[in-house]
Parts: C-alpha cells; sequence; structure tokens
C-alpha cells in the first residue's frame, strides 16, 4: 500500500511540479493573493460570475458575457490555481529572453554605458509604435526612476520585463 500511495502522489504532482518550478516562491504567493482575490465565491475555481464580480469592483460594470465566457475559455477547463499560475506561465513564455531584450535597448546606447537618457526614451515611447501616454510614462518613471544625471538603467527595466520584479543589489 505505501508504494501506491507515493507513486499516486508523483503522478499527482507531477503534471504541476512544473509550472511551481517556473516561479520563485515569492512570486508563487503573489499569483495565490491574485487567484484569491479573483475567486469571489471562494470555492477555488475563477468562474464567469467570479471575473465579473471582481471587474465590477474595480469599476467595469457591464462586461458582455461573451467577454467573459472568452476570458474563461482560455483554460483547458475549470481555473484552479494550478491552471491560473500555467496560464500565466504560457504568457511569460511568449516573451522575448532577457538578452534579446537588453540587445534591442544596445542599439539606442552606442557608447554600452548601460543607461538611456530619460527625455531620449520618454520621446521613443511617445512619438513611435504603440505609443505610450502620459500615464503610461508617469508609471514607467515611478517604477523606474532616472538617476540624478537623467539617465534610466535599461538593463534593469530588462530584468523586470523577464523576471517580474527588482533586482536586490
Amino acid at each position: 500500500a505505501p508504494k501506491k500511495a507515493k507513486r499516486r502522489q508523483q503522478q499527482g504532482e507531477g503534471g504541476s511540479s512544473n509550472v511551481f518550478s517556473m516561479f520563485e516562491q515569492s512570486q508563487i504567493q503573489e499569483y495565490k493573493e491574485a487567484f484569491t482575490i479573483i475567486d469571489q465565491n471562494r470555492d477555488g475555481i475563477i468562474s464567469k460570475d467570479d471575473l465579473r464580480d471582481v471587474l465590477a469592483t474595480m469599476g467595469q460594470l457591464n462586461v458582455k458575457n461573451e467577454e467573459l465566457e472568452a476570458m474563461v475559455k482560455e483554460a483547458s477547463g475549470p481555473i484552479n490555481f494550478t491552471v491560473f499560475l500555467t496560464m500565466f506561465g504560457e504568457k511569460l513564455k511568449g516573451a522575448d529572453p532577457e538578452d534579446v531584450i537588453v540587445s534591442a535597448f544596445k542599439v539606442l546606447d552606442p557608447e554600452a554605458t548601460g543607461s538611456i537618457k530619460k527625455e531620449f526614451l520618454e520621446e521613443l515611447l511617445t512619438t513611435q509604435c504603440d505609443r505610450f501616454t502620459a500615464e503610461e510614462m508617469t508609471n514607467l518613471w515611478a517604477a523606474f526612476p532616472p538617476d540624478v544625471a537623467g539617465n534610466v538603467d535599461y538593463k534593469n527595466i530588462c530584468y523586470v520585463i523577464t523576471h517580474g520584479e527588482e533586482k536586490e543589489e
């Protein structure tokens, strides 16, 4: 009997252990807190009604049923915490690797200083392609304040994009 229990435990954890290994413990805790907030009825599954309720608490009233159904259908089945975490893992897999993003910034840094002037980056972000709004720029500078000389550490930005939190130095 003990062998069967052990085998069952390994099989049960096997499918989810990969997704949990993708994240640091602190990230898993943050996702768990977010899951708990979204799971409004506290049944361990995020449903269409949970999404409607949490969106309403954020001021988004009158969300169409079709939109909610599309959100729920992104998952392969009922959205428990493991499925929720897997969905985030899949979304993060779509992000470019850190070295690719750093290389893109290096094009803007011909002297290889590791930083870009705030004004230059702001001009690019507000005038090219998917333009940042004034609010998005305010949020960017709040998250990544330039140094006293007005330089922005783009390697830190790249790290946060790919790892989800600032480096502890």
